[in-house]
């Protein structure tokens, strides 16, 4: 059953230029301009129409852009709930702008060890995400830990828990890797191993969706009966001010806004391919995170109780919750 029939999330890349090199990622090898401050204006006014209460400014790597305060800043002065995820890098030298303008503020971090963090990063960037923590809590924010759970680093998991993100009262958000288009990510979790990640979250300060473990035991999503209502549920906005559909990753095509985001995804075009999400060749088997968690929020089925307490825990502990059912 439906519960929400409007759009929920922006996931609003600012440039796919980034200053690390991932070798889970394949964003940072594209080419790419910057958003410009008057059409983030004018989307972010369309997506408040548009029912859309989360924004999430990424890339990329977000703080490369010079106007990325700016743009919290109008998002929040239209009531959206804002997040941004960094490496660290730029983050000390961004602090003082961006206090008090994200709501939901992560540091990736995947190890406590310096040397596995940086060569998974491929930038030495462990000693900025210390960095930025111990400069975060100066300024009163709470930043999150967000940790990428590979098979190779799940050992890593309690180390962080214990030497980093209790010791800060910060909250550890396990990400599952996932894969897309020709970006591996190693061997997969087995059945075992997500029950591990299960265990680990019943702890304080520690989110996982358990609604994304669900979805990898029953082999991702399936096109004849689809999970995944990414195109309805999350509006994809490119650095060249394009809406990109299904879904970032799948990028099947890209429509110029051209300053009406609102009248466009309203229009037929647009329409037809929202009603082609999860049932395209390529949604078999997908488990995309950022676009799955949106797919549990606006449908009452076995994914949505599975992810309702993990979601509750969160929000009560960002202050967010209120907002959120808004």
């Amino acid at each position: 059953m439906r519960l929400i029939h409007h759009p929920v999330l922006a996931n609003y890349y600012v440039t796919y230029r980034c200053n690390a090199k991932c070798s889970f990622c394949d964003i940072w090898e594209k080419p790419s301009p910057y958003i410009q401050l008057e059409d983030v204006k004018q989307n972010l006014a369309d997506l408040r129409k548009l029912g859309v209460n989360v924004v999430d400014f990424t890339g990329g790597e977000p703080l490369l852009h010079r106007q990325i305060d700016q743009f919290l800043e109008e998002a929040q002065k239209l009531g959206f709930i804002t997040t941004l995820t960094t490496n660290g890098l730029l983050y000390p030298k961004w602090a003082e702008r961006l206090k008090g303008k994200v709501d939901m503020l992560h540091f990736s971090l995947d190890s406590a060890d310096k040397n596995e963090h940086d060569t998974g990063r491929g930038v030495a960037c462990f000693d900025f995400v210390l960095e930025s923590i111990k400069v975060a809590k100066s300024l009163s924010e709470r930043p999150d830990i967000l940790f990428t759970v590979f098979k190779h680093n799940l050992h890593q998991i309690e180390r962080v828990y214990q030497e980093i993100c209790l010791p800060n009262n910060l909250m550890l958000l396990l990400n599952p890797a996932f894969e897309y288009n020709q970006v591996e990510t190693g061997e997969q979790l087995s059945e075992a191993e997500l029950g591990y990640l299960v265990k680990f979250s019943k702890q304080k300060w520690v989110y996982l969706n358990e609604a994304f473990v669900k979805l990898r035991k029953d082999g991702g999503n399936h096109i004849d009966k689809p999970v995944c209502k990414a195109a309805s549920t999350t509006l994809v906005i490119s650095p060249e001010n394009e809406l990109v559909l299904p879904c970032y990753h799948l990028g099947a095509q890209k429509f110029p806004i051209s300053g009406n985001l609102l009248a466009l995804y309203k229009s037929e075009e647009v329409k037809k391919l929202i009603a082609l999400e999860g049932r395209l060749p390529a949604c078999e088997g997908c488990t995309i995170n950022c676009y799955m968690q949106p797919s549990f929020a606006v449908e009452m089925n076995s994914y949505w109780w599975k992810a309702l307490p993990s979601t509750l825990k969160y929000n009560l502990r960002k202050g967010t919750w209120k907002r959120m059912l808004s």
